[in-house]
């Protein structure tokens, strides 16, 4: 029903299955061998446990128990339509010979590995291609929602900045596998960057979706199409998790440039992700490793890369989400900002009169080892020197598959990809205007609690001419930050007038977020939602004390040593 739904809204034709040709990107060879990555993941876990009874009943025993209970809680369709086999499974596993247990671990292996399996469709992804371009200016300047084209692309470029060596990428990407590791702060992020791969002429990437994303139908024909393979983050079948490793392995294995978001979700806090979940990255390492030993060491290369948004549309939500957590009963959410009618008349209101701004950074690349590479995607050492890094995998003088020593590479990549994110965020102007009132708040304030620092709503007013000084003084020292090499300043940050920032900061918090940050107020700027504040200022945490003046340098030791867990 989904795919006549989206045939039917997108005037899509029903086509014949695409016959990949010789040039195309990797990619577009997915569905031919969609079967067979299968197949070859069966193998793999068949044969890792095959030779171990108690091993095989161990991991069916786990994906058993595990299951039943997921199923059981979630009294669905898919419960209805699954349960039974599983409890079927519970009753005839002890009396199974090991034949059985063996044909019964294939038989699941291959049903999660079909359900994870991604389909690429080249047409989708061309008619896509000129769909996203609309659905990002629609949704950053509303008043551009107009069919794409060679006039409007201008536009669209400035809403939407690409930087970085995009020509050394190009090259790369020609003799290598190429693995981006991006920031994640919006559910934008995937839309711009496949966007933005596509625009900067980079090929299209295979990447993991959670799969309640693959509900809506529209949304899911797209996924369906674009390389998408579901991830669902209920199943905590120990299986179910090497299915969707090795299922990732063998594609990079086989050339399929790859995306994986290292921070897991999205940035609840507003700051740059510190803590990453490294299990997707380390089946790169895997596939390099796999590939050296069969001879066929065809580089893998990282791309760290930042995406920058001047506004995040789930702000709100996201913060709100966070303090939750963080709090527990000491946060108290006093609001839902989906049930007041007023704002979202002023939010779609005032939409249409500012542009939203995205600034996609993408950092050096890096071989799985952290050494950097040149543009033929070969690692080098101290100097400049060309280095094999298959020397990295070797035991006794031949490349070997280690999972201890490569989770060892892969936890130090994580530490270069949180250095590259650093180094790569551009700072953008509401957030330099966050960070300063969320400042002057905690000045205001020291030493309080810093949950009973967020209900001090609308409590806070700074003369405007302080604020502005405050803040052309941290723009002058996040200049000095970027003339250092340890982060990024957008343009428009970094060119324009401190009053000048500030009016437009204001004019677009108020024209995309429901709730009211900020305001000016008899010559004052009055912090009404002190949340959204954090929310934005903590883009600046890790620089507080560098941005800080004398008079702030208390408020910036108190902002950078915050700890909100309860």
């Amino acid at each position: 029903m989904w795919r006549r739904l989206a045939r039917r809204r997108f005037q899509i034709p029903r086509w014949e299955p695409y016959v990949p040709k010789a040039a195309d990107p990797k990619t577009f060879w997915l569905d031919t061998e969609r079967d067979d990555l299968v197949e070859e993941v069966v193998r793999r876990i068949v044969g890792r446990y095959g030779g171990d009874p108690e091993a095989v009943e161990a991991v069916l025993s786990d994906a058993v128990y595990h299951e039943i209970q997921r199923l059981e809680g979630q009294g669905d369709e898919e419960a209805r339509a699954r349960l039974g086999a599983w409890r079927a499974l519970v009753r005839e596993l002890p009396g199974m010979s090991f034949d059985a247990r063996l044909a019964t671990l294939e038989d699941r292996t291959r049903r999660m590995g079909f359900d994870v399996a991604g389909n690429f469709d080249p047409r989708v992804y061309r008619f896509a291609a000129k769909v996203v371009p609309t659905v990002l200016a629609g949704v950053m300047h509303p008043a551009s929602l107009l069919p794409v084209d060679e006039a409007f692309d201008p536009e669209l470029r400035a809403l939407v900045t690409v930087q970085g060596d995009l020509e050394r990428l190009r090259k790369i990407a020609t003799v290598a596998t190429m693995i981006y590791v991006p920031t994640h702060a919006s559910n934008l992020d995937s839309l711009a960057l496949a966007w933005a791969l596509y625009r900067e002429g980079l090929p299209p990437v295979v990447y993991g979706a959670g799969k309640n994303l693959f509900t809506n139908p529209i949304i899911s024909f797209f996924m369906h199409n674009l390389g998408a393979y579901r991830v669902d983050r209920r199943i905590r079948a120990r299986l179910y998790k090497e299915v969707l490793k090795t299922y990732s392995t063998v594609l990079i294995e086989r050339g399929y440039h790859s995306l994986f978001f290292p921070g897991g979700t999205r940035s609840r806090s507003g700051e740059i992700e510190r803590r990453l979940k490294l299990g997707l990255v380390g089946t790169a390492v895997e596939a390099f490793a796999r590939n050296a030993v069969r001879g066929r060491p065809r580089p893998v290369v990282f791309v760290p890369t930042t995406i920058n948004y001047t506004l995040v549309l789930e702000a709100e939500t996201l913060i709100s989400d966070f303090l939750h957590r963080e709090g527990r009963a000491r946060y108290i959410i006093d609001d839902d900002e989906f049930s007041r009618i007023d704002r979202w008349v002023a939010f779609f209101h005032r939409l249409r009169e500012h542009e939203g701004a995205c600034i996609l950074r993408f950092g050096a690349p890096m071989d799985p080892f952290g050494n950097p590479v040149d543009d033929a995607g070969r690692s080098l050492g101290p100097g400049g020197r060309i280095l094999d890094p298959t020397g990295y995998l070797q035991l006794d003088g031949t490349p070997t598959v280690d999972h201890e020593r490569d989770h060892a590479y892969t936890e130090a990549l994580g530490r270069d990809f949180v250095r590259s994110f650093r180094e790569n965020t551009v700072i953008m102007p509401s957030q330099a205007v966050g960070h300063v009132l969320y400042r002057r708040l905690v000045q205001a304030t020291p030493g309080v609690e810093p949950f009973a620092r967020l209900r001090r709503k609308g409590e806070l007013a700074v003369p405007r001419s302080e604020v502005a000084a405050e803040l052309g003084a941290v723009r002058d020292r996040l200049l000095d930050l970027e003339r250092a090499g340890r982060l990024r300043v957008s343009p428009y940050l970094a060119g324009a007038g401190p009053d000048r920032i500030l009016d437009r900061v204001l004019a677009e918090w108020s024209g995309y977020h429901l709730a009211t940050i900020a305001v000016q107020r008899d010559g004052a700027i009055v912090a009404e939602d002190p949340r959204m504040l954090l929310y934005y200022g903590n883009r600046l945490r890790p620089w507080a004390l560098e941005v800080a003046g004398p008079a702030q340098q208390a408020a910036a030791r108190e902002m950078a040593s915050e700890v909100w867990r309860g």
